[in-house]
């Protein structure tokens, strides 16, 4: 049987027994070697030790606050996948034996080999991306003003180009937006956006429109609302002049939701922006962060 650690080391009641009554339990029915109990062990005393630090415990935690806890960015995904393993196990123990009725590790899966992750974006190449539209021309301040929204809120390219004037609230700076499944969520906006938004709103949107009415935010000189195709172009065309390589309006929505991450901000919130039903979609950014300070390594380390 393992051996439980020093009592100084344990954690609060309604963390720890839990993990000892589950190990025991493994080592009973499934005679696991004692290496494997104590890496299970040592998992799951890391993972408390983060809901404690969070006010939470086994049986109050759910699995967005569960996916923070387990994808931690500054750890490798191979560590991130024992914890979560160690996880399944702890709770598969709670809800056979009547302590939870549901598995809140259900949604979650562990990072795979070779899984594909978005290309890794730098703050500094959106700076040039945002920087390289004319805005002395109407069409270069309606792109500023589209670039500078995409970044700041994540939308995607089609609730981008259907946005309308109603759901634009610039002195709130605040858009309102409807998603996947017709789900309705606001995103808040940075004041640089606003900025930008106000300027074409003033003064590139009426020039374009020359007196039609409109409803939609971002117009065309000919058809009215521009077209989820002339978003892609103008994301392109402006990437090239940045001298950024196969950039795509989704490729901002991954720049959004990764720069959020790599500056700490909670997977939950990122989730509610980014309009994600399952928390399962939004940890892949967790695994964008972790290969950003990889490369950031291998670039700044003199024996990276």
């Amino acid at each position: 049987m393992v051996t439980p650690e020093h009592s100084t080391d344990r954690l609060p009641e309604a963390l720890q027994q839990p993990i000892d009554s589950v190990l025991e339990h493994l080592w009973l029915s499934e005679q696991l070697a004692h290496n494997t109990l104590e890496g299970y062990r040592h998992d799951l005393s890391k993972i408390a030790r983060r809901l404690q630090a969070a006010g939470l415990d086994w049986l109050s935690v759910d699995s967005v606050d569960l996916a923070a806890a387990v994808f931690d960015a500054h750890e490798k995904t191979s560590s991130q996948a024992r914890a979560l393993s160690a996880c399944k196990r702890l709770f598969a123990w709670l809800q056979e034996y009547g302590h939870r009725p549901d598995l809140p590790t259900t949604h979650l899966h562990a990072p795979k080999q070779g899984r594909h992750l978005p290309d890794i974006i730098s703050e500094a190449q959106i700076d040039a991306l945002l920087a390289a539209p004319d805005t002395a021309s109407s069409h270069g301040l309606r792109d500023k003003a589209l670039l500078e929204l995409m970044y700041a809120t994540g939308l995607r390219v089609s609730e981008a180009v259907q946005l309308t004037l109603s759901e634009l609230d610039l002195q709130q700076g605040l858009i309102s937006t409807i998603g996947k499944g017709d789900k309705q969520r606001l995103v808040p906006l940075g004041e640089e956006a606003v900025y930008w938004l106000q300027r074409y709103l003033a003064e590139a949107r009426p020039r374009l429109l020359k007196g039609r009415a409109c409803d939609a935010v971002f117009v065309s000189q000919k058809k009215g609302a521009i077209s989820r195709q002339l978003a892609w172009m103008i994301v392109n065309r402006h990437a090239e002049t940045a001298a950024i390589r196969h950039l795509s309006p989704h490729g901002l929505r991954h720049a959004f939701a990764t720069h959020l991450v790599n500056h700490g901000a909670d997977l939950r919130v990122v989730q509610m922006l980014l309009g994600h039903a399952d928390i399962g979609t939004t940890q892949i950014y967790t695994h964008v962060a972790n290969e950003r300070l990889k490369q950031l390594v291998a670039e700044h380390h003199p024996r990276g």
